[in-house]
């Protein structure tokens, strides 16, 4: 009880927003998410030039995918590690350390072109190389279950450096390390989404006296998925545009689809918050859907399976868990407010419009700028909204 009480006052001597890894992380990832879709936009337009080394395209992907999923990884990490394993949350000054190197890191990639390529390669993997060292040390020292999840962060942190080898002129493969990011996230997606998903939704129907038709625990129809999912990424990493690995993905996307209708999502369209986790899902199984089908049918644009994974699937469920971890977390009641579901809605809507962008009968550029503008308004009230929450104390006193 000592022992509690004297952790419990020194987390209560910190900053609010030093006193849990989801507070700086989230925060930050989203400003810098809108930031990144605004630049990207501008430059798009012709409207700026962005003091990077990275060509307009290559540093939009990059940020969108280390820079803002670098950050949610992060946060979701420092959060879920000491539920784990049982020990003390990294907090205070390590955690503003570690929240200050992933800031460095994005200014540092984005002012390349005066800073120069190296000093942004080694603080850009210096902050997902430290991640992935802590994590490693929190799960090993608890001999926790969970050390696949810092393996996954840890090729994330390999891609990276390739994609920052590539723009440094080095012999790898054309895309080689955002393909892999892209491949270590999705599969993140299938493995946790396929642990809270189906576990929220049973929680919640039950709370509503429906006893009947529940999800199951994870059976071997999941790891099936799982592995096939994997395979298939593993195989559009090395060889994307490899007939084969075209059937597999589509293969992967009809067991996601499987998958997804296990979970009885339509029952829980009364709770924003549950029904947000299969809509962000379903992003999945329809990308790699569209992804084989882009090998065969000359009218599906890989650009457009790119977009339902990237803005559709990463950006919504991420967004997804922001909301809900950052209510419970800072001891609010778990429900959707108005700005919760338009949160939902923006970003839904945002990546619809730009999958659906090169398909439309109006200007493309236009409607690029229109699916930025609500993709990119998610995560403006998600700052917004969310900053006193992320910001400020809990309101029961609590750390």
């Amino acid at each position: 009880m000592r022992a509690e009480n004297a952790r419990h006052d020194r987390l209560m001597r910190l900053p609010p927003l030093l006193r849990g890894g989801f507070r700086p992380f989230f925060f930050g990832g989203a400003v810098w998410a809108l930031v990144v879709v605004l630049l990207w936009v501008a430059a798009l337009s012709g409207a700026v030039e962005l003091p990077t080394r990275f060509d307009p395209l290559a540093w939009h992907r990059h940020e969108m995918l280390f820079g803002y999923l670098g950050a949610i990884v992060a946060g979701f990490l420092m959060t879920a590690i000491p539920n784990w394993t049982g020990r003390l949350p990294i907090a205070g000054a390590r955690l503003a350390a570690l929240a200050g190197l992933w800031l460095a890191g994005r200014l540092a990639v984005l002012f390349s072109a005066h800073t120069g390529i190296v000093p942004a390669l080694l603080l850009d993997i210096g902050f997902l190389a430290t991640l992935t060292f802590v994590a490693a040390r929190e799960v090993l020292a608890a001999k926790n279950r969970n050390l696949p999840i810092v393996v996954a962060v840890a090729l994330f942190t390999l891609a990276s450096a390739l994609d920052h080898a590539e723009a440094l002129g080095a012999a790898v493969p054309t895309g080689f390390g955002w393909r892999l990011g892209f491949a270590v996230v999705l599969q993140l997606v299938t493995l946790i989404g396929g642990r809270i998903i189906p576990s929220f939704t049973r929680n919640w129907l039950a709370k509503q006296g429906r006893q009947q038709g529940l999800p199951a625990q994870p059976d071997r129809f999941d790891i099936a998925t799982l592995v096939a999912t994997g395979v298939a990424l593993l195989g559009w990493v090395a060889l994307p545009e490899a007939p084969l690995v075209a059937v597999l993905l589509i293969a992967a996307g009809l067991l996601q689809t499987v998958r997804l209708a296990r979970w009885s999502g339509l029952r829980t369209l009364r709770d924003p918050l549950v029904f947000i986790l299969h809509l962000s899902y379903a992003w999945l199984p329809l990308g790699l859907l569209l992804l084989g089908a882009s090998a065969f049918v000359w009218c599906i644009p890989a650009s457009a399976a790119l977009h339902a994974l990237g803005a559709g699937s990463m950006a919504s469920m991420t967004l997804a868990v922001m909301t809900r971890a950052t209510l419970g977390h800072t001891g609010r009641a778990l429900r959707a407010d108005g700005w919760t579901r338009a949160i939902y809605g923006l970003v839904t809507l945002g990546a619809a419009l730009r999958v659906a962008a090169p398909a439309l009968p109006i200007d493309y550029q236009r409607s690029i700028e229109v699916a930025g503008t609500l993709w990119g308004g998610a995560f403006l009230l998600f700052a917004v909204a969310y900053a006193p929450k992320l910001l400020g104390a809990r309101p029961d006193g609590k750390p």
